[in-house]
C-alpha cells in the first residue's frame, strides 16, 4: 500500500471514534400493540382501513390500498375479533380501524371478508 493510501486509511479511522456496545432497547412502552416485527408479519396479507359505514350484509372502509369507499362483503362465517376478544358485526362503528383478511370471488372478484379485526390480534394466526 503506498503512503497516500496509509495515510487516507489512517484519517478515516480516527475519524470513527470509540465504538459502544449495542444495547438492548427492553420491553416497548407500547405493549398494547405487542413487537411490531411480529405483528407486521402476522397482518400480512390483511388489508387495513378505516370504517366508513357497516351495512347488512357489507362493510364499506376509507382510506385502504384501493382507495375510499372500498366495499367488502359480509357472509353468515366472516369472524370478527376486537383486542383478541370473539366479537360481532354489531360492534363495529365509523372511525374504527380494522385489518380486513378477504377472499376474492372467482366469478365476479368481489371481495369477502373472512375476518376482520379491531385492536391487537394476540392469536396472530390468519387463518
Amino acid at each position: 500500500m503506498g503512503k497516500a493510501a496509509t495515510l487516507l486509511l489512517v484519517a478515516l479511522l480516527a475519524g470513527l471514534g470509540p465504538v459502544e456496545a449495542q444495547i438492548d432497547p427492553g420491553k416497548p412502552e407500547t405493549g398494547r400493540f405487542g413487537n411490531p416485527t411480529v405483528i407486521a408479519a402476522n397482518m400480512r396479507g390483511y388489508i387495513y382501513g378505516v370504517v366508513k359505514r357497516v351495512e347488512a350484509g357489507e362493510l364499506v372502509l376509507d382510506k385502504t390500498e384501493f382507495g375510499d369507499n372500498q366495499p367488502f362483503k359480509l357472509e353468515a362465517k366472516t369472524k370478527f375479533t376486537r383486542d383478541g376478544k370473539p366479537s360481532q358485526l354489531a360492534d363495529l362503528k365509523a372511525g374504527d380501524k380494522v385489518w380486513v383478511q378477504i377472499k376474492r370471488e372467482k366469478k365476479t372478484g368481489e371481495m369477502i371478508a373472512k375476518k376482520v379485526v379491531v385492536g391487537l390480534d394476540p392469536t396472530g394466526a390468519p387463518e
